[in-house]
């Protein structure tokens, strides 16, 4: 369940819309145009800041970036682009590698290209393009080439799309940026710019680069000449795609610059209150799509900051060198900076968080006052946190999983939140652990061992783990060296920032939480014929449950902001026992599990610790600790500590 406070709004049409979202159930075309047609901006706003808080807790994301826009010479004429030229055109220019490098430094981790359909210069030019900036800043991460761009190159260079994809994608290539359809609508394209791809390739281009394992956004151009209905149109058809391919990381709508393009529309710009009723609307409609953009490039800085409690939950970057919207009158400044950023966020209410280009966390920037709790983004999580926000004070929740918990615990950042086993181990002088947490007695459903062979069979086999945890990782080494007798095998860590890693060159693979269940409820994977619950191999072997997380808080921390998160805990797991249907229905719903599937998976866990859970805690300690000193094996826990 999404929320469960009760609104009064000034527009009683939207009482029925709020009801249908606080329960997690889709809205419909209908309810987007009565969002739209609602003069209730307000609550319209409150229910999406709902939303936005649900999947990213009081996170607002922003990454160090650079926009590079090598030419402007293009060979199509848009109405609404001030930005492309001809060849011949005095305005014309043209970046050489070594100019693009130059814009470049160490510390971005983002590099966004889009350009000109350029008439002459060759794919060799692309591919060099990307590769020299994987060689020469390999801590950059490169966004590239929109879907009119990628379908340009296959005609032009008579390559599949696929085929461009692969080899941008072999040169550096990670994630692609949303533009080029500009908005789904055949009536729209023809009077606009009707030389452009239109919905059915832009999706034919992006469904591709999802199936390779290219995540992608997508944006909306609104505030021309599109009505109401052809927005919400546009916003259907990209949730359909969603889940399908479950490949785009953040919607982006953008407020249309008029600049010298003669198209007539009612203002010069956009409203505040377009701007903002838009944001609020995608949010509330793409239910499936992980984060909301306002991109302050278009928006203004000052707009983008209201948006932040609107629903949108990202603020893009530091952007700089933007030209596309600049040469059709954006009037925001040409560049913020991350302190400027961090700033803006903070005066909204939300906790800055500097991300990489797949929203990986990398640094949480809270105020001095702020105490930062974690929301693990896992369905097995959910029920910590069904009334958890309503009884804190001066505290900000962030989603991390696992790993980054265990990052930000260690740093000083993260004041409590539900510790992988494994780190709370590692932090343990500086956390005191509560009688919370998340354990098992029998199966677990999502820690799952997929595997080609018995365990029998596994010794000297490579084995793909998960870079989301230590802890199911070293339970996985403890079962394999002490209740199998297998020592020779090999673990390599399976990136997360690719979300279709290509299983097949392991014999066994590791996956924990959501993504372990969505392999499980599908099937698992083809060739992987086994597949193991390490909870349940735990538990027939000790005859004891098996902690997966504990909950755990700052010993410096005051006493009030503990008392808070005990009686939070509290309240929430109240509010959800008994209820796990409804609980978790939306998270379940979004990874293909029907209510009665949510609810039996969990039931199987167990949330408040008793002796057995204490026992069994001391247990997997004595266990990993007995196999320490094995080199490979402390290897390889230092190294998943730095994830």
């Amino acid at each position: 369940m999404i929320s469960s406070r009760t609104f009064t709004f000034r527009d009683k049409n939207l009482e029925p819309i709020w009801d249908k979202v606080r329960s997690g159930e889709r809205l419909s075309k209908e309810d987007g145009l009565a969002l739209f047609a609602s003069d209730d901006l307000i609550g319209v706003g409150r229910m999406a800041n709902e939303v936005a808080r649900y999947k990213s807790g009081d996170a607002v994301y922003f990454v160090l970036n650079r926009k590079l826009e090598p030419t402007n010479v293009c060979v199509l004429s848009c109405k609404f682009c001030d930005f492309a030229v001809r060849a011949d055109s005095e305005q014309a220019y043209e970046m050489t590698l070594d100019d693009m490098l130059s814009k470049l430094r160490p510390d971005l981790h983002e590099v966004h290209i889009t350009a000109g359909l350029h008439p002459k210069w060759p794919w060799e030019f692309y591919i060099d393009m990307v590769r020299e900036i994987k060689t020469q800043f390999p801590n950059v991460d490169v966004k590239a080439f929109t879907a009119v761009e990628i379908d340009y190159f296959s005609k032009k260079f008579k390559k599949s799309h696929e085929q461009v994809l692969r080899e941008l994608q072999q040169a550096g290539l990670r994630t692609m940026p949303g533009g080029g359809a500009e908005v789904f609508s055949e009536r729209v394209r023809k009077e606009l710019f009707k030389q452009k791809i239109g919905a059915r390739t832009w999706f034919e281009v992006h469904k591709t680069a999802h199936r390779m394992g290219i995540k992608s956004n997508v944006t909306m151009l609104y505030g021309h000449i599109e009505t109401i209905e052809e927005r919400i149109d546009h916003m259907l058809q990209v949730r359909d795609c969603q889940d399908e391919t479950n490949g785009f990381l953040s919607f982006i709508p953008l407020a249309f610059q008029p600049g010298n393009t003669g198209i007539k529309t009612r203002n010069d710009f956009t409203s505040a209150i377009d701007d903002l009723k838009t944001i609020a609307v995608s949010r509330l409609m793409l239910d499936n799509v992980p984060h909301i953009k306002a991109y302050w490039v278009m928006l203004t800085a000052e707009v983008a900051a209201v948006a932040l409690n609107f629903g949108a939950d990202d603020m893009d970057g530091t952007v700089g060198e933007e030209r596309i919207a600049h040469d059709a009158g954006a009037i925001s400044p040409m560049e913020l900076a991350k302190n400027k950023l961090i700033s803006i966020i903070h005066e909204s209410g939300k906790l800055p968080v500097e991300r990489d280009v797949w929203y990986n966390p990398i640094e949480l920037y809270p105020k001095k006052e702020w105490s930062v709790v974690s929301k693990m983004p896992y369905l097995n999580s959910v029920p910590f946190y069904q009334e958890f926000e309503s009884h804190l004070n001066d505290i900000k929740i962030a989603p991390l999983i696992p790993s980054a918990l265990g990052k930000f615990a260690r740093d000083g950042v993260a004041t409590a939140g539900p510790l992988s086993l494994r780190d709370f181990m590692t932090v343990s002088e500086d956390f005191e652990r509560l009688d919370y947490g998340i354990a098992v007695k029998g199966k677990a459903h999502s820690v799952l061992l997929f595997s080609k062979y018995d365990w029998s069979e596994l010794k000297g086999k490579r084995i793909g783990i998960t870079a989301d945890t230590s802890t199911s990782v070293e339970l996985l080494r403890i079962l394999l060296e002490k209740k199998h007798a297998i020592s020779d095998y090999k673990f390599e860590r399976m990136k997360r920032e690719s979300f279709r890693n290509d299983y097949t060159q392991y014999d066994a693979v590791l996956l924990i939480g959501d993504e372990a269940l969505r392999c499980a409820y599908s099937g698992g994977f083809a060739g992987f014929n086994l597949m193991y619950d390490l909870a349940e191999e735990w538990c027939s072997w000790k005859e004891l449950p098996f902690v997966f997380a504990v909950w755990a808080v700052r010993k410096d921390a005051p006493e009030a902001v503990k008392n808070d998160i005990v009686r939070a805990l509290e309240h929430s797991l109240k509010a959800s026992t008994g209820h796990y249907a409804e609980t978790g229905g939306e998270y379940g719903r979004l990874l293909g599990m029907s209510s009665s599937q949510v609810e039996h998976y969990l039931n199987t866990f167990r949330y408040r610790f008793s002796i057995d859970e204490h026992t069994a805690m001391a247990e997997f300690e004595m266990e990993y600790e007995s196999l320490k000193n094995v080199e490979r094996a402390f290897s390889l826990s230092a190294d998943l500590q730095s994830v």
